[in-house]
């Protein structure tokens, strides 16, 4: 016999109509994006440094939600929320028919850096993989602005930052018998932790001098969100693309840019510039740096290199970095390379000759631009980059399981031929950019025009491109007579500050069909030179000439992208095969350097943009770049602005002697100062950097700016240490 309970509950269900009775909860999937900018995975759970942002996006997308926890509140399915403390948000979704579903994020925030973290004791601020050989370094400022600063190591714990766990003990080793380096101005120390694998978070702590380093990941895959930010640099510099907030981020979002009356899609010659009939449909392509404009040969360097990083890691490049293009069948570093060769084409005269430059007006955000558009006319330094770029991307495209892309691989390779039969039929036609005795001044702002020596260095690497995309032996001839005429041969030089000129020959004489003698001698010409004990490569390697394990001769304009390349000179090594060292010592050799730009530096500054919500506790917070400009309320400081410039900008580094501030400060204007500020000045090389983005008359472009080429550079070497 039912109870009483039972009979009324019996009732209620006999009574209840039958929409009701079936009504049954929905299953929610958890979906979140870091920051916005990175792409979306199914997961309810992440570790993320303070102040990092992450945004909430659980599936369906129909029906009704609600929110709380974490600082999520009211009903929009999508939540983005600034991280302070461990906390889980709570998403309560009801369906059509009423019934509810929650679903939990469980977000555990690392405290934010405590103030004896990362000044002596420096690590790479993203991580490590679990079998790379893994070595911090201690510093004691003897020299530049922080010699007041003191430190000596003691014995060193490698601490579990999410248990306190001590999971590895020892003492740090003095490096060169603690002789005081010239290029950072410190005594150094290393501290070789490689026998901790275990996949978790860490930090390296010195618990009797109250010392710490940033914290870092050990895992599979730790490079793969800076990997997407680093590429999706070149979305943010695409010039005429619109940014919505799906894809750039709610702080990065603008309307495309150089698009009004008078700008790219109408611009006109600039020695003609009264004359409607020179428009041209110039739109497309990426600001070249911090500036806006767009030089030929050098756009056509940067897809090269994405190229090539493509070619040699062909599966790290998903279809999801969030891109407007993602999800379209086709890897988004290709999509990303499209938009540049689309641009490319454009540029593409009928007669095969490519103009050299559009030069674009300033504007933050880019939308905000409004000045006209200009076009420099075609030379022959740029008609041979577009040529290789072309011929390159040809037989990328071509190769791909896709017929609109065999279709435009066909277009492409056919530009490549016209523009080599034009620079062999007009070998020296030139055009200076931003020259007042040419009459171009105001046209762009770097010098996109070379010499003769540099326009040989083209032809080559047109002449290589073409012969891998066509197999024909007219540009494998080229090559066979002139590749002599490279430095690597004609004046024993291989470096850093050319490692363009050594990658191309080695990718010739990878290629199948090229001439066997030859190719033994670019790798044998390669392996001698960088293997020698007085250059750069292996032996300042096997001589520790840089505590910092990343050496570099000289620190210039643009350090952070040579450092970048002497890296990628390592992975050539591996990549070919090729190497008189070990695979471990290649690798690790290769991720040294990129242990540098991760935070392994005097400065302990990860030399990437705005990366607190990827693990770096201390990354660059300002560039010098039109969009995010000094003064900005929205974008000038990562720190104090309200977003700050976009993540993942690789900055140009420390400039030990060419920068400075103008000639006729402090009495030209207030802005000056009564000094130059120190650091950059008067530092040791590599504190020769400061985190700054001051135009005139401080002039922080020569430290601060970033570059596409530095950013290809960095991707090329990075791509390398991603699954």
């Amino acid at each position: 016999m039912a109870t009483g309970k039972g009979l009324l509950l019996a009732a209620v269900i006999v009574g209840a109509p039958a929409w009701a009775q079936n009504c049954q909860p929905s299953a929610v999937t958890p979906y979140l994006n870091v920051n916005g900018t990175t792409s979306w995975v199914a997961k309810a759970s992440a570790s993320l440094n303070a102040g990092a942002k992450v945004v909430l996006g659980p599936q369906p997308v129909s029906g009704n939600w609600s929110w709380s926890g974490c600082g999520a509140s009211g009903t929009a399915r999508e939540q983005t929320l600034k991280l302070t403390a461990t906390c889980t948000a709570t998403a309560t979704y009801t369906n059509s028919c009423g019934a509810k579903t929650t679903q939990a994020f469980n977000f555990t925030v690392w405290p934010a850096m405590a103030a004896n973290a990362g000044k002596f004791i420096m690590v790479d601020q993203f991580g490590y993989l679990p079998g790379m050989k893994k070595v911090a370094v201690l510093r004691l400022p003897k020299v530049g602005f922080d010699s007041n600063q003191s430190y000596w190591p003691q014995q060193l714990q490698v601490v579990d930052a999410a248990t306190g766990a001590v999971v590895y003990t020892a003492w740090p080793q003095d490096w060169n018998g603690l002789k005081t380096d010239e290029s950072s101005g410190d005594q150094v120390w290393h501290f070789d932790f490689s026998q901790v694998t275990a996949p978790g978070t860490y930090e390296i702590v010195d618990p009797t001098a109250n010392q710490r380093s940033a914290r870092f990941e050990i895992g599979d895959n730790v490079y793969r969100n800076v990997l997407i930010q680093a590429v999706r640099m070149f979305y943010y510099q695409r010039a005429g693309q619109e940014k919505t907030v799906a894809n750039a981020g709610v702080g990065w979002a603008d309307g495309a840019s150089h698009l009004k009356g008078g700008q790219d899609p109408q611009a006109r010659r600039f020695l003609d510039p009264n004359n409607a009939g020179t428009a041209r449909d110039l739109r497309g392509g990426w600001f070249d740096a911090g500036d806006p404009n767009k030089y030929t040969s050098w756009a056509a360097a940067y897809i090269q290199d994405l190229l090539d990083a493509y070619i040699q890691n062909p599966t790290v490049w998903t279809d999801d970095f969030n891109l407007p293009e993602s999800y379209n069948g086709i890897p988004d570093l290709l999509d990303e390379v499209k938009w540049g060769t689309d641009w490319l084409a454009r540029m593409q005269n009928s007669d095969g000759s490519v103009l050299s430059i559009v030069g674009l007006a300033d504007g933050s955000p880019p939308s905000a631009s409004t000045g006209p558009s200009y076009y420099g006319d075609a030379s022959t330094t740029a008609t041979l980059a577009a040529a290789a770029a072309y011929a390159e991307a040809a037989k990328v495209f071509g190769g791909l399981n896709n017929t609109a892309m065999k279709t435009y691989a066909a277009d492409l390779l056919a530009r490549a031929k016209r523009a080599w039969a034009w620079a062999q039929a007009n070998p020296n036609v030139l055009f200076y950019n931003n020259d007042s005795a040419r009459g171009t001044a105001g046209l762009g702002a770097g010098q996109q025009e070379t010499d003769d020596a540099g326009r040989a260095e083209l032809r080559l690497f047109a002449a290589i491109k073409l012969f891998a995309a066509t197999g024909d032996a007219t540009y494998r001839s080229y090559v066979d007579t002139h590749y002599t005429e490279a430095p690597m041969f004609s004046q024993w030089y291989v470096s850093a500050f050319n490692a363009g000129n050594a990658r191309n020959l080695l990718y010739y004489a990878s290629l199948p069909g090229a001439t066997a003698d030859v190719a033994t001698a670019i790798r044998t010409r390669f392996l001698d030179l960088w293997g020698r004990s007085d250059y750069g490569g292996w032996g300042a390697i096997d001589a520790k000439t840089d505590p910092y394990r990343a050496y570099i001769s000289s620190y210039t304009w643009g350090s952070n992208g040579v450092k970048a390349n002497a890296g990628t000179l390592f992975t050539e090594e591996g990549y070919y095969g090729i190497s008189r060292h070990t695979a471990d010592q290649v690798a690790t050799a290769a991720a040294d350097y990129l242990h540098y730009l991760h935070g392994v530096n005097p400065l302990g500054k990860a030399y990437l943009t705005n990366m607190t919500s990827f693990g770096a506790e201390n990354s660059v917070n300002q560039i010098f770049h039109m969009w995010f400009a000094d003064g900005s309320a929205k974008w000038d400081d990562a720190r104090t602005s309200t977003y700050g410039p976009a993540p993942g900008y690789l900055v140009g580094g420390p400039n030990y002697n060419q920068w400075d501030w103008d000639s006729r400060c402090p009495g030209i204007s207030a802005a000056c100062g009564s000094s130059r500020p120190t650091p950059p000045y008067g530092q040791p090389p590599q504190k020769s950097y400061l985190d700054f983005n001051t135009g005139w008359p401080l002039n922080s472009w020569p430290i601060s700016e970033p570059s596409n080429g530095y950013q290809t550079a960095y991707i090329r070497l990075l791509a390398r240490f991603v699954k």
